[in-house]
Protein backbone atom coordinates (compact mmCIF):
# COMPACT_ATOMS: atom_id res chain seq x y z
CA UNK A 1 0.00 0.00 0.00
CA UNK A 2 1.43 3.39 -1.01
CA UNK A 3 2.45 5.95 1.58
CA UNK A 4 -0.03 8.64 0.36
CA UNK A 5 -2.89 6.15 0.72
CA UNK A 6 -1.72 5.14 4.22
CA UNK A 7 -1.44 8.81 5.19
CA UNK A 8 -4.93 9.55 3.84
CA UNK A 9 -6.38 6.61 5.78
CA UNK A 10 -4.63 7.75 8.94
CA UNK A 11 -6.04 11.27 8.55
CA UNK A 12 -9.50 9.84 7.89
CA UNK A 13 -9.30 7.64 11.00
CA UNK A 14 -8.09 10.58 13.11
CA UNK A 15 -10.98 12.75 11.95
CA UNK A 16 -13.46 9.92 12.52
CA UNK A 17 -12.14 9.31 16.05
CA UNK A 18 -13.46 12.69 17.14
CA UNK A 19 -16.98 12.91 18.50
CA UNK A 20 -18.07 15.50 15.92
CA UNK A 21 -19.69 14.62 12.63
CA UNK A 22 -17.42 14.62 9.58
CA UNK A 23 -18.47 15.50 6.05
CA UNK A 24 -18.28 11.82 5.14
CA UNK A 25 -20.64 10.98 8.01
CA UNK A 26 -23.16 13.57 6.83
CA UNK A 27 -23.04 12.08 3.32
CA UNK A 28 -23.46 8.57 4.74
CA UNK A 29 -26.51 9.64 6.78
CA UNK A 30 -28.10 11.34 3.77
CA UNK A 31 -27.43 8.47 1.37
CA UNK A 32 -28.47 5.83 3.89
CA UNK A 33 -31.80 7.42 4.81
CA UNK A 34 -32.61 8.16 1.16
CA UNK A 35 -31.79 4.54 0.25
CA UNK A 36 -34.06 3.29 3.04
CA UNK A 37 -36.91 5.41 1.66
CA UNK A 38 -36.32 4.08 -1.87
CA UNK A 39 -36.30 0.52 -0.54
CA UNK A 40 -39.92 0.93 0.58
CA UNK A 41 -41.02 2.18 -2.86
CA UNK A 42 -42.25 -0.64 -5.09
CA UNK A 43 -41.55 1.50 -8.15
CA UNK A 44 -37.80 1.18 -7.40
CA UNK A 45 -37.71 -2.62 -7.72
CA UNK A 46 -35.33 -2.46 -10.67
CA UNK A 47 -32.77 -0.56 -8.60
CA UNK A 48 -33.29 -2.61 -5.43
CA UNK A 49 -29.85 -4.20 -5.79
CA UNK A 50 -28.14 -0.81 -5.92
CA UNK A 51 -30.21 0.45 -3.01
CA UNK A 52 -29.28 -2.56 -0.87
CA UNK A 53 -25.65 -2.08 -1.80
CA UNK A 54 -25.70 1.57 -0.71
CA UNK A 55 -27.36 0.63 2.58
CA UNK A 56 -24.66 -1.95 3.30
CA UNK A 57 -21.91 0.55 2.45
CA UNK A 58 -23.40 3.10 4.85
CA UNK A 59 -23.81 0.46 7.56
CA UNK A 60 -20.19 -0.66 7.17
CA UNK A 61 -19.08 2.96 7.47
CA UNK A 62 -21.05 3.50 10.71
CA UNK A 63 -19.72 0.26 12.18
CA UNK A 64 -16.18 1.32 11.25
CA UNK A 65 -16.77 4.78 12.75
CA UNK A 66 -18.07 3.25 15.99
CA UNK A 67 -15.14 0.84 16.29
CA UNK A 68 -12.62 3.63 15.64
CA UNK A 69 -14.17 5.74 18.38
CA UNK A 70 -14.27 2.83 20.81
CA UNK A 71 -10.55 2.23 20.19
CA UNK A 72 -9.76 5.95 20.54
CA UNK A 73 -11.70 6.31 23.80
CA UNK A 74 -10.19 3.10 25.20
CA UNK A 75 -6.71 4.47 24.61
CA UNK A 76 -7.64 7.65 26.45
CA UNK A 77 -9.20 5.71 29.32
CA UNK A 78 -12.65 7.18 28.64
CA UNK A 79 -14.36 4.14 27.15
CA UNK A 80 -17.04 3.79 29.83
CA UNK A 81 -17.76 7.52 29.73
CA UNK A 82 -18.17 7.42 25.95
CA UNK A 83 -20.39 4.32 25.95
CA UNK A 84 -22.73 5.85 28.54
CA UNK A 85 -22.92 9.24 26.81
CA UNK A 86 -25.71 10.19 24.41
CA UNK A 87 -23.24 10.32 21.49
CA UNK A 88 -21.90 6.86 22.33
CA UNK A 89 -25.39 5.38 22.61
CA UNK A 90 -26.41 6.91 19.26
CA UNK A 91 -23.24 5.56 17.61
CA UNK A 92 -23.91 2.08 19.04
CA UNK A 93 -27.53 2.13 17.84
CA UNK A 94 -26.44 3.26 14.37
CA UNK A 95 -23.92 0.42 14.14
CA UNK A 96 -25.87 -2.43 15.77
CA UNK A 97 -29.62 -1.87 15.28
CA UNK A 98 -29.88 -3.19 11.70
CA UNK A 99 -27.44 -6.13 12.11
CA UNK A 100 -29.19 -7.27 15.31
CA UNK A 101 -32.57 -7.12 13.59
CA UNK A 102 -31.26 -9.20 10.69
CA UNK A 103 -29.66 -11.75 13.04
CA UNK A 104 -32.94 -12.07 14.97
CA UNK A 105 -34.72 -13.02 11.75
CA UNK A 106 -36.55 -9.79 10.98
CA UNK A 107 -37.52 -9.49 7.32
CA UNK A 108 -34.74 -7.44 5.58
CA UNK A 109 -36.99 -4.65 4.30
CA UNK A 110 -38.38 -4.20 7.81
CA UNK A 111 -34.93 -4.44 9.40
CA UNK A 112 -33.56 -1.70 7.16
CA UNK A 113 -36.28 0.63 8.43
CA UNK A 114 -34.13 0.92 11.58
CA UNK A 115 -31.60 2.84 9.49
CA UNK A 116 -33.82 5.87 10.04
CA UNK A 117 -32.12 6.01 13.46
CA UNK A 118 -28.98 7.21 11.65
CA UNK A 119 -30.49 10.70 11.51
CA UNK A 120 -29.96 10.91 15.30
CA UNK A 121 -26.22 11.17 14.61
CA UNK A 122 -26.61 14.71 13.28
CA UNK A 123 -28.42 15.97 16.40
CA UNK A 124 -25.30 16.84 18.48
CA UNK A 125 -23.98 19.01 15.66
CA UNK A 126 -27.01 21.32 15.56
CA UNK A 127 -26.16 24.45 17.62
CA UNK A 128 -29.77 25.49 18.03
CA UNK A 129 -30.61 22.26 19.83
CA UNK A 130 -28.08 23.04 22.55
CA UNK A 131 -29.78 26.37 23.07
CA UNK A 132 -33.17 24.64 23.12
CA UNK A 133 -31.92 22.22 25.78
CA UNK A 134 -30.76 25.13 27.95
CA UNK A 135 -34.12 26.87 27.53
CA UNK A 136 -36.03 23.69 28.43
CA UNK A 137 -33.90 23.22 31.56
CA UNK A 138 -34.19 26.84 32.69
CA UNK A 139 -37.92 27.07 31.95
CA UNK A 140 -38.77 23.54 33.09
CA UNK A 141 -40.88 24.79 36.03
CA UNK A 142 -43.30 26.95 34.00
CA UNK A 143 -43.43 24.39 31.19
CA UNK A 144 -44.33 21.56 33.59
CA UNK A 145 -46.98 23.77 35.22
CA UNK A 146 -48.65 24.36 31.85
CA UNK A 147 -48.38 20.62 31.12
CA UNK A 148 -50.24 19.88 34.36
CA UNK A 149 -52.98 22.33 33.30
CA UNK A 150 -53.11 20.61 29.90
CA UNK A 151 -53.57 17.17 31.47
CA UNK A 152 -56.17 18.48 33.93
CA UNK A 153 -58.26 20.03 31.16
CA UNK A 154 -58.06 16.83 29.10
CA UNK A 155 -59.16 14.65 32.00
CA UNK A 156 -61.96 16.97 33.19
CA UNK A 157 -63.25 17.43 29.64
CA UNK A 158 -63.27 13.71 28.90
CA UNK A 159 -65.19 12.96 32.12
CA UNK A 160 -67.67 15.76 31.39
CA UNK A 161 -68.30 14.57 27.83
CA UNK A 162 -68.65 10.98 29.00
CA UNK A 163 -71.33 12.09 31.45
CA UNK A 164 -73.16 14.28 28.92
CA UNK A 165 -72.87 12.14 25.76
CA UNK A 166 -72.74 8.50 26.90
CA UNK A 167 -76.49 7.91 26.53
CA UNK A 168 -76.73 9.73 23.19
CA UNK A 169 -73.53 8.37 21.60
CA UNK A 170 -72.59 5.17 23.44
CA UNK A 171 -70.22 4.03 20.69
CA UNK A 172 -68.01 7.16 20.77
CA UNK A 173 -68.47 8.37 24.35
CA UNK A 174 -69.23 5.05 26.02
CA UNK A 175 -66.22 5.27 28.38
CA UNK A 176 -63.78 7.83 29.73
CA UNK A 177 -60.84 6.37 27.74
CA UNK A 178 -62.92 6.69 24.56
CA UNK A 179 -63.72 10.31 25.43
CA UNK A 180 -60.02 11.03 25.98
CA UNK A 181 -59.40 10.78 22.22
CA UNK A 182 -61.99 13.50 21.62
CA UNK A 183 -60.51 15.65 24.42
CA UNK A 184 -56.97 15.45 23.02
CA UNK A 185 -58.09 16.21 19.45
CA UNK A 186 -60.22 19.13 20.60
CA UNK A 187 -57.73 20.64 23.07
CA UNK A 188 -54.99 20.60 20.42
CA UNK A 189 -57.48 22.35 18.07
CA UNK A 190 -56.89 19.62 15.46
CA UNK A 191 -60.61 18.89 15.07
CA UNK A 192 -60.75 15.74 12.92
CA UNK A 193 -64.55 15.71 13.21
CA UNK A 194 -64.73 11.94 13.69
CA UNK A 195 -66.13 12.38 17.23
CA UNK A 196 -68.46 15.34 17.81
CA UNK A 197 -70.73 16.09 20.80
CA UNK A 198 -74.38 16.62 19.88
CA UNK A 199 -76.01 17.72 23.14
CA UNK A 200 -76.12 21.47 23.96
CA UNK A 201 -74.09 21.07 27.16
CA UNK A 202 -71.64 18.79 25.35
CA UNK A 203 -71.06 21.43 22.71
CA UNK A 204 -70.60 24.08 25.40
CA UNK A 205 -67.90 21.94 27.02
CA UNK A 206 -66.30 21.47 23.61
CA UNK A 207 -66.20 25.24 23.07
CA UNK A 208 -64.55 25.77 26.45
CA UNK A 209 -62.00 23.03 25.69
CA UNK A 210 -61.09 24.62 22.35
CA UNK A 211 -60.59 28.02 23.98
CA UNK A 212 -58.52 26.38 26.72
CA UNK A 213 -56.38 24.74 24.04
CA UNK A 214 -55.54 28.11 22.52
CA UNK A 215 -54.59 29.42 25.95
CA UNK A 216 -52.43 26.42 26.87
CA UNK A 217 -50.43 26.44 23.65
CA UNK A 218 -50.17 30.22 23.81
CA UNK A 219 -48.60 29.89 27.26
CA UNK A 220 -46.13 27.29 26.02
CA UNK A 221 -45.22 29.46 23.04
CA UNK A 222 -44.75 32.54 25.23
CA UNK A 223 -42.56 30.69 27.74
CA UNK A 224 -40.31 29.25 25.03
CA UNK A 225 -40.12 32.55 23.13
CA UNK A 226 -39.16 34.42 26.31
CA UNK A 227 -36.57 31.77 27.15
CA UNK A 228 -35.02 31.90 23.68
CA UNK A 229 -34.93 35.72 23.79
CA UNK A 230 -33.18 35.61 27.18
CA UNK A 231 -30.64 33.06 25.92
CA UNK A 232 -29.98 35.13 22.79
CA UNK A 233 -29.42 38.26 24.87
CA UNK A 234 -27.07 36.30 27.14
CA UNK A 235 -25.03 34.96 24.22
CA UNK A 236 -24.84 38.39 22.58
CA UNK A 237 -23.79 39.97 25.90
CA UNK A 238 -20.98 37.43 26.35
CA UNK A 239 -19.74 37.91 22.78
CA UNK A 240 -19.82 41.70 23.11
CA UNK A 241 -18.08 41.52 26.51
CA UNK A 242 -15.27 39.48 24.96
CA UNK A 243 -14.94 41.99 22.12
CA UNK A 244 -15.01 45.01 24.45
CA UNK A 245 -12.33 43.57 26.71
CA UNK A 246 -9.97 43.33 23.71
CA UNK A 247 -10.19 47.06 22.92
CA UNK A 248 -7.31 48.88 24.69
CA UNK A 249 -9.44 51.88 25.61
CA UNK A 250 -11.85 49.62 27.50
CA UNK A 251 -9.40 47.03 28.81
CA UNK A 252 -8.36 49.25 31.75
CA UNK A 253 -11.96 49.63 32.93
CA UNK A 254 -13.28 47.52 35.78
CA UNK A 255 -15.84 44.72 35.29
CA UNK A 256 -18.75 47.00 36.24
CA UNK A 257 -17.66 49.64 33.74
CA UNK A 258 -17.11 47.03 30.99
CA UNK A 259 -20.61 45.70 31.64
CA UNK A 260 -21.90 49.27 31.33
CA UNK A 261 -20.09 49.70 28.01
CA UNK A 262 -21.26 46.28 26.78
CA UNK A 263 -24.89 47.25 27.23
CA UNK A 264 -24.34 50.38 25.13
CA UNK A 265 -22.42 48.88 22.22
CA UNK A 266 -23.87 46.93 19.36
CA UNK A 267 -21.86 44.49 17.28
CA UNK A 268 -21.47 44.47 13.49
CA UNK A 269 -20.02 41.52 11.58
CA UNK A 270 -18.83 42.74 8.18
CA UNK A 271 -17.19 40.95 5.23
CA UNK A 272 -14.10 42.27 3.47
CA UNK A 273 -14.33 45.32 1.17
CA UNK A 274 -17.45 46.70 2.84
CA UNK A 275 -17.88 50.48 2.97
CA UNK A 276 -18.49 51.44 6.60
CA UNK A 277 -18.36 55.24 6.37
CA UNK A 278 -18.92 57.40 3.29
CA UNK A 279 -17.22 60.80 3.11
CA UNK A 280 -19.53 63.81 3.47
CA UNK A 281 -22.40 61.95 5.15
CA UNK A 282 -23.80 62.90 8.54
CA UNK A 283 -22.18 61.02 11.40
CA UNK A 284 -24.00 59.84 14.50
CA UNK A 285 -21.79 57.01 15.81
CA UNK A 286 -18.20 55.86 16.23
CA UNK A 287 -16.65 52.44 15.74
CA UNK A 288 -14.20 50.29 17.68
CA UNK A 289 -12.40 47.45 15.89
CA UNK A 290 -12.76 44.26 17.92
CA UNK A 291 -11.35 42.06 15.15
CA UNK A 292 -10.18 42.58 11.59
CA UNK A 293 -8.91 45.70 9.83
CA UNK A 294 -10.27 48.81 8.12
CA UNK A 295 -8.74 51.24 5.63
CA UNK A 296 -9.22 55.01 5.96
CA UNK A 297 -9.03 56.79 2.58
CA UNK A 298 -7.41 60.16 3.39
CA UNK A 299 -6.27 62.77 0.85
CA UNK A 300 -3.03 61.52 -0.66
CA UNK A 301 -2.73 58.41 1.52
CA UNK A 302 -4.52 55.42 2.96
CA UNK A 303 -4.25 54.41 6.60
CA UNK A 304 -4.91 50.91 7.94
CA UNK A 305 -6.40 50.54 11.42
CA UNK A 306 -6.25 47.18 13.11
CA UNK A 307 -7.69 45.42 16.14
CA UNK A 308 -8.11 47.75 19.13
CA UNK A 309 -8.28 50.97 17.09
CA UNK A 310 -11.32 53.17 16.64
CA UNK A 311 -12.60 55.60 14.03
CA UNK A 312 -15.52 57.93 13.36
CA UNK A 313 -15.04 59.72 16.69
CA UNK A 314 -14.78 63.17 15.06
CA UNK A 315 -18.49 63.01 14.24
CA UNK A 316 -19.21 62.72 17.95
CA UNK A 317 -16.71 65.36 19.09
CA UNK A 318 -18.24 68.26 17.19
CA UNK A 319 -17.70 67.69 13.45
CA UNK A 320 -20.80 65.82 12.29
CA UNK A 321 -19.60 65.49 8.68
CA UNK A 322 -17.63 62.35 7.84
CA UNK A 323 -14.18 63.35 6.60
CA UNK A 324 -13.10 60.19 4.80
CA UNK A 325 -14.26 56.91 3.36
CA UNK A 326 -13.65 53.91 5.61
CA UNK A 327 -13.97 50.33 4.42
CA UNK A 328 -12.99 46.91 5.74
CA UNK A 329 -9.99 45.13 4.23
CA UNK A 330 -10.84 41.73 5.76
CA UNK A 331 -13.66 40.12 7.70
CA UNK A 332 -14.14 42.42 10.69
CA UNK A 333 -16.14 42.72 13.88
CA UNK A 334 -16.94 46.32 14.81
CA UNK A 335 -18.44 47.70 18.02
CA UNK A 336 -20.73 50.64 17.35
CA UNK A 337 -21.29 53.42 19.88
CA UNK A 338 -24.15 55.80 19.06
CA UNK A 339 -24.05 59.54 19.82
CA UNK A 340 -26.45 59.47 22.78
CA UNK A 341 -24.69 56.51 24.38
CA UNK A 342 -21.33 58.14 23.65
CA UNK A 343 -22.25 61.22 25.69
CA UNK A 344 -23.56 59.10 28.56
CA UNK A 345 -20.40 56.97 28.52
CA UNK A 346 -18.11 60.00 28.50
CA UNK A 347 -20.01 61.49 31.44
CA UNK A 348 -19.65 58.28 33.45
CA UNK A 349 -15.99 57.70 32.57
CA UNK A 350 -14.05 61.01 32.28
CA UNK A 351 -10.71 59.21 31.91
CA UNK A 352 -11.97 57.40 28.84
CA UNK A 353 -13.29 60.69 27.45
CA UNK A 354 -9.86 62.32 27.87
CA UNK A 355 -8.12 59.38 26.17
CA UNK A 356 -10.44 59.42 23.16
CA UNK A 357 -10.24 63.21 22.89
CA UNK A 358 -6.42 63.13 22.97
CA UNK A 359 -6.30 60.39 20.33
CA UNK A 360 -8.75 62.31 18.15
CA UNK A 361 -6.62 65.49 18.32
CA UNK A 362 -3.49 63.49 17.48
CA UNK A 363 -5.15 62.03 14.40
CA UNK A 364 -6.44 65.44 13.34
CA UNK A 365 -2.88 66.76 13.35
CA UNK A 366 -1.60 63.74 11.40
CA UNK A 367 -4.30 64.12 8.76
CA UNK A 368 -3.50 67.74 8.02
Amino acid sequence: MSKPLISALAQFAAATAGRNMTKTAYVAVGVGVLSMVLLTDNRANEARGWVNGLLWVCLVYFVFEWLIRLRHMARQGRLSLYMSSSAGIVDAIGALAVPLALVLGVEPTTAWLLSVLWVLKVVPGIPGLRQLRRVLVLESGPLVSVLVIFLMVIFLASVAEYFLERDVQPQTFGSVPAALWWAVVTLTTTGYGDVVPVTPLGRLVAALVMISGLGVFGLWTGILATGFAAETRRDNFLKTWESVSKVPFFAALGPAAIADVTHMLRTMELPARTLVIRKGTQGDCMYFIAAGEVEVDLPGKKVQLGEGAFFGEMALLGNNKRGANVSTTKVSRLLVLDLVDFRVLMARHPDLAETIDAEAKRRALENK
